[in-house]
């Protein structure tokens, strides 16, 4: 079965840089790709994607080195294990907030015995390989994400279930929990001391911490933290970031009008 990549990195004490994907399109997707992100993630939680953009984006993310990660929207058997069966190598999961979800959620990512994911890999043994159903327990990647005031209160119950591999933050969910401002980079008080315990909590039971970043700045601080899964901003914000810089350096030139604008 093709490695996990994700693996192989923390394996050697290393930190992923992970990309994320909110635009439903394959090209823009190959284009991310192509760009050296250890991993790039679609999101089907709060990005525009759908299941059938998904699959076109991992076929695209496949043309690379770089591996591919699927959000998914919700703790739901059905789509965490359609999302694999496409070929995702890891998946996060939003709002796991009890020792609960943290068991279903491994069992609809594993095969029996450790599971209970129904099998049918049809592109996952495309991409990963014919030996896919032999190693895929021990290669596919599953985070749960911390991100509400009751995961905060069951976390250690949580991060003790067998077979979960890492947790994800989202800063902005959890600085609400907490009643602070929703951001991604200077939190609060409240919701960095926050982030510092789940981080700690997290190293104690041996478990990769990752974390949604608005900058590289932040994301590099967050490594020399012990974070090894930073995510730096988004393709739509990126995009969006790019096109501000060209305008903006346009109007401060003075660059002549057309008909069309500048």
């Amino acid at each position: 079965m093709r490695p996990n990549r994700l693996r192989e990195i923390w394996a050697a004490g290393g930190a992923v840089v992970n990309g994320w994907l909110a635009i439903p399109n394959s090209f823009s997707a190959e284009t991310m790709a192509h760009q050296g992100w250890d991993s790039l993630t679609i999101d089907l939680q709060h990005g525009v994607v759908d299941y059938q953009a998904m699959v076109t984006m991992l076929q695209a993310i496949s043309t690379t080195e770089t591996v591919p990660v699927v959000r998914v929207p919700w703790l739901e058997p059905g789509i965490l294990m359609k999302t694999l069966d496409a070929g995702a190598y890891g998946v996060i999961c939003p709002m796991v907030n009890t020792r609960e979800d943290a068991q279903k959620l491994v069992a609809w990512t594993h095969y029996a015995p450790r599971g209970t994911r129904s099998f049918g890999p049809v592109r996952a043994l495309l991409y990963g390989g014919a030996d896919y159903p032999q190693h895929a327990n021990d290669t596919i990647v599953t985070f749960a994400m911390i991100e509400t005031a009751q995961a905060l209160d069951n976390l250690d119950d949580i991060l003790s279930v067998p077979g979960l591999d890492a947790i994800y933050i989202g800063p902005s969910d959890l600085s609400l929990a907490l009643g602070c401002k929703p951001t991604f980079d200077d939190l609060d008080p409240k919701a960095a001391e926050a982030v510092e315990h789940i981080l700690s909590r997290a190293k104690a039971h041996g478990l990769v911490a990752g974390i949604h970043n608005g900058s590289p700045e932040a994301a590099l601080k967050r490594v020399a933290m012990g974070f090894q899964f930073v995510t730096v901003s988004s393709d739509a914000r990126l995009m969006a970031s790019g096109a501000q810089q060209v305008m903006a350096t346009m109007r401060a030139g003075n660059a002549p009008k057309t008909e069309g604008g500048y």
